[in-house]
């Protein structure tokens, strides 16, 4: 798999997630532009619940820098979901400017693939 997950927690169910995606086909299959504010698919076989708060850490393709993005889960896929999907969630990404920034820059780098109809982690 092309996507590399470290889950490190704090108190409670928040926790912070770190996400690298090295290829662009990953970055389409697992961003969310159908949510509102945009986010990401991140796999995890960590227990969360919808609105769970979470800090994503994450690195696109070859750029060294990680994008700090506040957000919350709006996504799940459970263990043994239909299809084969992977488990994990869908973190949406907070209205401020990480998050604005995170949703710009993928989008920059999908171009013409968000109008895709190949299959993603989530739809």
């Amino acid at each position: 798999m092309d996507t590399v997950l470290d889950t490190k927690s704090d108190a409670g169910r928040s926790g912070v997630l770190s996400l690298s995606i090295k290829e662009r086909s990953a970055l389409y299959a697992a961003y969310m532009p159908f949510l509102r504010y945009g986010g990401i698919f991140v796999p995890t076989s960590r227990d969360y619940t919808l609105g769970d708060e979470v800090f994503l850490l994450l690195t696109l393709l070859d750029d060294a820098q990680k994008l700090p993005v506040p957000g919350k889960v709006a996504w799940m896929t459970p263990a043994g979901a239909n299809n084969n999907r992977n488990q994990g969630v869908g973190i949406e990404f907070a209205n401020d400017e990480a998050g604005k920034q995170a949703r710009t820059r993928i989008e920059s780098l999908l171009g013409g693939a968000l109008n895709s109809t190949r299959p993603t982690h989530t739809l």
